[in-house]
């Protein structure tokens, strides 16, 4: 089967039940292009991701499904196999030498959100993830957890979590932006990066 008529009937059984709310997982398309879409998945629950939506860019190579598709998160998440700061994703399924024709869109969706509950920080892609993983878990979980309300829910859904627990983070995140040039997404990242250490992130 050709890589367009693949993707489009792939496509075609996606949209038949595509609702985020019931599966975890869905598509949005832009117009009548497959080639290239966003993937969007629930956070897992009991994991620092629970309650985000996770938009994932989505390309169809001419390759397909022989070669895998390219993808990167969108929405941006603190996690030892993503790039912090890019998406770029590092995941098996996703390499050549991993890849399996037979993997259809949907099941990639739901690895990827299945990935976000197991991180592995032997091997990351973002090695001051890892790093925080290794070395204070606690540390790392809450702050996955404040990225995940940050850059991943509506204003509905934060109105359901107890913004408190994030008060020392929101604390000095602004006493950050004060002390330097910086705005909030920067203060965010490098006071994640710096394992909260205020002085550590104005010495930067």
């Amino acid at each position: 089967m050709g890589s367009r008529k693949r993707i489009n009937n792939e496509i075609k059984e996606i949209m038949k039940d595509n609702n985020l709310k019931r599966n975890h997982w869905c598509i949005e398309l832009d117009g009548e292009n497959t080639s290239h879409f966003i993937g969007k998945i629930h956070g897992p629950p009991d994991t620092p991701y629970q309650n985000g939506v996770f938009r994932i860019d989505i390309s169809i190579p001419e390759g397909y499904p022989i070669e895998p598709p390219k993808c990167k998160f969108l929405t941006l998440v603190w996690h030892p196999n993503v790039s912090s700061q890019t998406g770029v994703i590092c995941l098996d399924l996703l390499t050549k030498d991993n890849w399996s024709a037979g993997t259809t869109i949907e099941a990639l969706l739901r690895s990827l959100r299945s990935f976000l509950s197991s991180p592995e920080s032997t091997n990351p892609l973002d090695g001051t993830v890892a790093g925080q993983y290794r070395r204070n878990k606690p540390l790392y979980e809450r702050t996955a957890r404040y990225w995940t309300y940050y850059h991943a829910m509506n204003d509905e859904t934060r109105k359901t979590v107890d913004k408190n627990q994030f008060q020392e983070f929101i604390d000095k995140i602004d006493r950050l932006m004060n002390a330097k040039t910086i705005d909030r997404n920067g203060a965010l990242h490098l006071l994640s990066c710096k394992d909260w250490d205020l002085n550590a992130a104005i010495n930067d």
